[in-house]
């Protein structure tokens, strides 16, 4: 049995306010996301900066990665992500 291929990129570099949601509508300029996720801190529930954006499709992922890398995310002038 193969096991199922997922296109998924992480996100680092994020501002602690970004949620689940602001994480999806910047990412899905580049096709059908089937998942995001913030990652939080297990004792404090805080965001611990980083997630992953789960694309349906390979291509999508890539023009993601290409497209967001080292771009500023929710008006974070100061914050630039890490796409990869």
């Amino acid at each position: 049995m193969a096991a199922e291929v997922e296109y998924r990129c992480f996100v680092g570099g994020l501002a602690w306010a970004t949620d689940d949601h602001a994480l999806e509508k910047a990412f899905s300029q580049f096709g059908e996301i089937l998942e995001s996720k913030i990652i939080n801190d297990r004792e404090t529930g805080r965001s611990r900066g980083f997630g992953f954006v789960t694309f349906k499709d390979e291509q999508s992922m890539r023009d993601a990665i290409e497209g967001m890398n080292g771009q500023d995310l929710d008006d974070m002038k100061e914050k630039e992500v890490s796409v990869n």
